[in-house]
């Protein structure tokens, strides 16, 4: 079986001793694949078994469980030099849309200059007037691009004293976040999502109302389908819950196999609803965008002037050289000066279009959480009546009644006492 990376986080996060129900919450994974994913990895990692008197089963692995598995697996050690390669592959890819506007710039402008100066010199009709290039250049120094920190020399210096900030992309970065944006901020959504829920019911010790969920969920439909709870169906299935009808008929929530836990129970604050982030139209500053904006105009009125001292290909034909070359992939140039523009003004649109369907979930989430946080009669009955399945079992190094780390033999000798004190017990009963 495919090892789980979500669950070898749980693991990790949980300090390498956990349940079923420990990492269904963490990860928030259903309690099927939970345990299956539990199983596998003690299997594959050399986890061991704790079994408790009340027959509840505990996972124990050793601290350093991942680097056994990247010795056993060579496609977990390609996996992982593949990770560290993509970042390299990556941040060159979202550098080379600012190599490439600057190149574009630079070419369109020294054709165009090539251009005007034999143009001028042809109009001379003097051919030996030595026109030659500047060799001198006195506009701004382009290798400030390079630099995470071109726009302030004091960034670092902040930085450094702060380290819990991020550091700035530079400029070529800037390029690519303009033009694509940064990412959905929300990618992690669903893990979230089901954590939080999981948490919920633990913090609650196993026992709920759909009330207390319904601020998690985007979608708990209306008319009959919310009257009848439909949306509690996704959670139930997944940490293998069960229903209950309170005197009343109102139903309740109970989750056995998340009340048992290898951790000591801790109050876990979550926040009162589900929170999706807006999406920004880019993370660069607005001076980065600013400038990205004035390079891609300056490119693309380039282009056009460009286009119009090559139309009829005599310039090209008489110069060769860099003009020729230019003039071969001028319709390319255009094309990227003109996507340049378009595609991040396309892209605002579309921010401002999915921000708006954020915000409406966002407010029915909150709507619901305060729904919750003033509750009426009713639902303050259904809040006690589920108090009464809340439960929560801890399983202590106490409690075992044996573990898979020792030998079977060994453990009967150190618990005889506790063994003779059982029988004793059941003979005392009878």
């Amino acid at each position: 079986m495919t090892l789980d990376p979500q669950i070898m986080k749980a693991v990790e996060r949980l300090d390498y001793r956990v349940t079923v129900g420990d990492v269904a919450t963490q990860a928030g994974l259903e309690l099927n694949l939970a345990e299956q994913g539990l199983l596998a990895l003690a299997s594959e990692a050399g986890g061991h078994l704790q079994v408790a008197e009340t027959g509840d089963i505990v996972y124990l692995f050793p601290r350093n469980f991942q680097s056994i598995l990247r010795n056993k697996y060579l496609r977990l050690q390609l996996q992982d030099w593949w990770e560290k390669i993509w970042r390299i592959l990556f941040y060159i890819i979202r550098i080379s849309f600012g190599i490439v506007l600057i190149a574009s710039i630079l070419l369109i402008f020294l054709a165009i200059l090539i251009i005007v100066i034999a143009s001028s010199a042809s109009r001379d009709g003097d051919s030996d007037s030595g026109v030659s290039m500047p060799n001198i250049w006195v506009g701004p120094d382009f290798f400030w691009i390079f630099s995470p920190t071109y726009y302030d020399d004091r960034t670092y210096e902040q930085r450094r004293l702060t380290a819990t900030d991020k550091p700035s992309m530079n400029f070529l970065e800037a390029v690519f976040s303009f033009l694509f944006g940064d990412g959905d901020p929300n990618r992690d959504l669903e893990n979230s999502r089901w954590q939080t829920i999981g948490t919920v019911i633990r913090n609650n010790r196993g026992a709920i109302i759909a009330e207390q969920i319904a601020p998690y969920l985007d979608d708990v439909g209306s008319g009959y389908a919310r009257d009848y709870e439909e949306y509690m169906l996704p959670v139930l299935t997944r940490f293998n819950g069960r229903p209950e009808v309170s005197p009343e008929g109102g139903l309740v929530y109970h989750f056995p196999e998340l009340q048992t836990t290898a951790r000591e129970s801790r109050f876990a604050p979550v926040a009162a609803y589900l929170k999706e982030f807006s999406r920004r139209f880019s993370n660069a500053s607005s001076g980065q965008i600013m400038g990205a904006i004035g390079l891609g105009a300056v490119n693309l009125v380039g282009a056009l002037a460009l286009g119009n001292l090559l139309s009829g290909g005599l310039a090209a034909a008489q110069l060769g050289g860099v003009v020729a070359f230019v003039n071969s992939i001028y319709w390319l140039l255009l094309a990227y000066g003109t996507g340049f523009l378009v595609i991040p003004l396309l892209r605002y649109f579309w921010v401002q279009w999915r921000n708006q369907s954020i915000e409406a979930r966002n407010r029915d989430r909150q709507d619901r959480a305060v729904y919750l946080n003033e509750a009426n009669p009713t639902l303050q009955q259904k809040l006690d009546y589920a108090k009464q399945f809340a439960a929560e079992s801890y399983i202590s190094e106490a409690d075992l009644a044996y573990t898979t780390e020792r030998d079977l033999i060994e453990q009967e000798i150190d618990q005889a006492d506790k063994i003779d004190a059982e029988w004793q017990r059941r003979l005392e009963e009878r």
